[in-house]
């Protein structure tokens, strides 16, 4: 064998420069380095390559409960019960008006028997701003819990007027604060926030709690150009959103109106054209009592026009006095007189500032357009502005007050295009924004109607919130987050508490269906008088009707009533019946069976029986 022929070994042939096998790609060195740093944990330089590492799961923290226990399906009393631990707070304590069916009743506040029955647990109210449907039952509250109030300078200053009327200011724990500022309560702490809003003084709240950050956002909307106080920290929003916010509530009171809500200052813009239209006319302007920014900027235009103001409507002049009081009115000296001197002035150089822009039947407006008002007498030389939409539900009273103004010759601006009104909620692109910034994990739609709620849900979804993380709650929903998910865990009480003259919670639903019942049929009262000893009858039945018919003109039909009733008892009394509530049972039956059978009505009957 030639020593060409032996055989050779083979030679593994190298690249120089990388010291890597023939053949070898310039990647496989690579994936062997890349294999032995995945095993140790660690990248070297020399791969460039960065090791994607799985996303940490959410880990459950303390459950945050949040309770509304008014605000929710309805407009009005505004109360929310956030509770985590052994600790928990009220954000509002609302009151809010009774409708037509609730007659005679005063005020409508949120049931507080969960709190009650929780009260070791309660560290304080804090209020949003100082709006009826959010301040106006803490006087009821706070009779029976006396416990610390937070709220801002003018939010506190209304609360004050509240509470010195129900005697108890004395003893309240009231405490000034101001945007920016944080209250610790218990495990929980209340961070509060500048907004926008048709009062002064407004604020949201970050709730910081072990499960995350919560936002209330109160009653808001976005004004570029505010009368007083600053625009909204919209800022902070965006701040608390880049650190994660848990769970969004947001005013849902215009969800059903796109575009932006107009600032305030485009109402002082129709003023000033409607003054130079009443030149020669007494102005009377009706607006809210609570609206210290359009009260400002009537003053405004008073002023440059050389008119005084005078002020009709309780609350109004208590507003007005603690705007002026804590600084958040400015009025020049000489300005305001009194309404008793209106007569003493020139009718071109007044305004009024009333209240009555809602229609209610014993405001101040009512009172003028009825002839009623002891100092205001409305003339053809009137110029009148209602400077507030209707609020649901009361359209008709407000129609009714417009036409009798008219009636007097009056000259009365109530449309939408003269823009005497602005919201003070935000509509769907400023709900848009503060989902936007705040970017929340959960959302919550509060404060309004199911169909507000519904819409701005909607409008949540529209910025990317899943419908799951949305909770479309109810009045006393238990709603539980713990940082990983969001689910409605049981219910608490949360009906409605009516205030009737000084009493408070006595009258119900039975005391309200005789009321209705009464107003709708009327009454018959029947009375008769028995021996005790022989069981006769001595006197009647007599049979006394209010609200059924025209005694004079129904003689027939209440002498026979008579007559039936007569029989039922003497046929009693024959069978030696002695429970007198079966006999009254006995002759209210077959009277409202005789009743109905000749009016197809039914009156409430009340049977008396008298014993001599």
């Amino acid at each position: 064998m030639n020593k060409t022929d032996k055989v050779k070994k083979p030679v593994l042939k190298r690249n120089n420069k990388n010291n890597r096998p023939a053949g070898e790609s310039k990647a496989e060195p690579k994936r062997r380095q890349n294999t032995k740093s995945s095993a140790s944990k660690t990248t070297r330089s020399s791969s460039k390559r960065t090791v994607l590492r799985k996303p940490k799961e959410p880990s459950r923290k303390t459950p945050v409960k949040i309770i509304p226990l008014g605000g929710l399906n309805e407009i009005g009393k505004n109360c929310t019960v956030i509770e985590c631990s052994n600790d928990m707070f009220i954000i509002d304590c609302g009151m809010a008006f009774p409708d037509s069916e609730l007659l005679g009743v005063d005020i409508v506040l949120p049931d507080y028997s969960y709190v009650e029955k929780n009260i070791d647990k309660l560290r304080g109210v804090v209020l949003t701003h100082g709006h009826e449907d959010h301040i106006g039952g803490l006087p009821y509250f706070l009779r029976k819990f006396n416990v610390p109030v937070y709220g801002t300078r003018l939010t506190l200053g209304l609360v004050e007027g509240k509470l010195e009327e129900h005697g108890i200011l004395a003893g309240s724990k009231l405490n000034v604060v101001t945007p920016g500022q944080t209250v610790k309560l218990g495990c929980m702490a209340v961070e509060f926030i500048r907004v926008n809003h048709s009062i002064p003084d407004a604020v949201g709240m970050a709730i910081h709690t072990p499960a995350g950050i919560l936002i209330h956002t109160g009653d808001f909307k976005v004004d570029y150009t505010p009368i007083e106080g600053g625009i909204i920290d919209l800022q902070r929003f965006a701040e608390l959103g880049s650190k994660g916010v848990l769970a969004l509530m947001s005013d849902s009171t215009n969800a059903d109106r796109p575009g932006f809500t107009m600032s305030e200052r485009k109402v002082g813009e129709s003023f000033e054209k409607l003054f130079v239209q009443a030149e020669g006319k007494r102005l009377i302007i009706a607006t809210f009592a609570s609206n210290i920014h359009r009260i400002q900027q009537i003053i405004n235009n008073a002023v440059s026009t050389g008119r005084k103001v005078a002020v009709s409507g309780r609350s109004m002049v208590k507003v007005i006095s603690v705007g002026i009081e804590l600084g958040y009115l400015k009025v020049p000296d000489g300005v305001l007189v009194d309404i008793e001197m209106v007569s003493r002035y020139p009718a071109d150089k007044m305004v009024i500032v009333t209240t009555g822009s809602q229609g209610e039947p014993m405001s101040a407006l009512t009172r003028m357009a009825n002839n009623e008002h002891r100092q205001v007498s409305i003339t053809p030389n009137d110029f009148i502005i209602i400077s507030a939409n209707p609020i649901p539900g009361n359209e008709k009273l407000v129609t009714r007050v417009i036409n009798e103004l008219m009636k007097l010759g009056a000259h009365v601006v109530y449309e939408n295009i003269y823009e005497v009104h602005v919201s003070g909620h935000a509509c769907q692109e400023e709900q848009k924004l503060i989902l936007s910034i705040t970017k929340p994990k959960f959302f919550i739609p509060v404060h309004g109607e199911y169909k507000h709620l519904y819409q701005h849900k909607a409008t949540a979804m529209a910025v990317g919130i899943p419908e799951s993380n949305i909770i479309l709650g109810d009045n006393g929903f238990v709603i539980e987050t713990d940082n990983v998910d969001i689910k409605v865990t049981g219910t608490v009480p949360a009906g409605r508490v009516f205030v009737d003259g000084l009493g408070v919670g006595d009258v119900g639903s039975v005391v309200l269906r005789d009321r209705k019942h009464l107003a709708e049929d009327g009454l018959i009262v029947a009375v008769a008088t028995i021996d005790r000893d022989t069981g006769m009858i001595l006197s009647g039945p007599d049979v006394v009707s209010r609200g059924f018919v025209y005694v004079r003109e129904s003689e027939e039909l209440l002498g026979e009533a008579k007559k039936l009733l007569s029989e039922t008892l003497q046929d009693c009394l024959d069978r030696n019946l002695k429970d007198w509530n079966s006999i009254k049972t006995k002759m209210k039956d077959n009277l409202s069976n005789y009743i109905f059978e000749k009016t197809k009505r039914t009156p409430m009957i009340l049977p008396i029986i008298m014993e001599l």
